[in-house]
């Protein structure tokens, strides 16, 4: 990643967007303009994140120039540490780089952690060139579809300190209950959990334990997955670093990876989640992970740092 060409910052005043998918919310901070040291961060994502004293979200993600890619996700939990993978927020980034002017086309590559993943955009436009809502006769973009890659079963590559040589249905001991998990790695730890009464449960009891289990040496997100259908699954996701949220879009890829293993659904399937719902794919043939839905700009401001 290269630092590129950005406009200082007037008085320690710093734009951001705030921007969702599925629920799952973040603050998106353009690295081609705004400069922020990997020292600031931590501390400026805890007070940024914060519900009740900073702007609010699941975490801040910075869009920054690349040398591999369009550009760079550079994601952030809630409570300053850095996480590899976000799907929900993937998507948002390839609406904001395509929005603002940053990339113009509609199949692009962004970076995160190393890994590439391709985006593909459904653009939403207006026949007016002077609706500003739509950028004219460009558009907006409303609905990504990302090739998410190869899921991760090898336990020491998620990784998950389990014998063999996949993760698949096996037990966990949490709270003195024994679950049955099958653990994946989207670019980032899962453990999926198959159960029923999902809606119910609660996740801020024991979604912890899972999340710093010591069989995790990197802590993991966990999924609580109610199948429906065989092309329907509800999930509830307690995400590393950040606790509930309302939606996981490498959790809704893992979850989907689970079912389907598990002879529970189809190689395509809905996965609801408390904030909307995710298309995702297996291509077995090809063994990628594709995963569809929506992304949304709440609103724009800045911010003292």
């Amino acid at each position: 990643m290269h630092e590129g060409k950005g406009k200082e910052r007037n008085k320690g005043i710093m734009r951001f967007t705030k921007m969702q998918g599925c629920g799952n919310d973040y603050v998106y901070v353009n690295g081609f303009e705004e400069k922020i040291s990997a020292r600031q961060k931590p501390e400026l994502v805890r007070r940024l994140s914060d519900r009740h004293f900073g702007i609010g979200g699941d975490g801040v993600i910075f869009i920054n120039p690349s040398d591999v890619a369009d550009c760079e996700m550079e994601m952030y939990n809630a409570d300053g540490s850095r996480s590899e993978m976000c799907g929900n927020g993937i998507r948002c980034v390839a609406k904001f780089v395509y929005d603002k002017g940053i990339v113009d086309r509609e199949r692009f590559t962004v970076v995160s952690a190393g890994q590439i993943k391709h985006m593909e955009l459904t653009v939403e436009k207006s026949e007016n060139p002077e609706d500003r809502t739509y950028n004219g006769g460009r558009g907006v973009a409303v609905k990504v579809r990302v090739n998410m890659g190869s899921p991760v079963l090898v336990p020491e590559q998620i990784p998950v300190q389990v014998s063999g040589d996949k993760a698949v249905d096996v037990p966990i001991t949490v709270q003195d209950k024994e679950y049955r998990m099958t653990c994946v790695s989207m670019g980032n730890p899962h453990a999926v959990i198959l159960a029923e009464g999902v809606r119910d449960m609660d996740l801020a009891a024991i979604g912890p334990d899972f999340e710093n289990h010591a069989l995790f040496p990197n802590r993991t997100n966990t999924e609580f997955v109610e199948v429906i259908d065989r092309n329907h699954v509800f999930m509830r996701v307690w995400e590393r670093g950040t606790g509930e949220t309302l939606a996981c879009g490498t959790g809704c890829c893992a979850t989907a990876v689970a079912c389907i293993l598990a002879g529970k659904t189809e190689d395509k399937v809905t996965v609801e989640v408390l904030g909307g719902e995710l298309l995702i794919e297996w291509d077995r043939a090809e063994n990628i992970i594709y995963m569809t839905g929506p992304a949304e700009t709440v609103f724009e401001g800045c911010v003292e740092v």
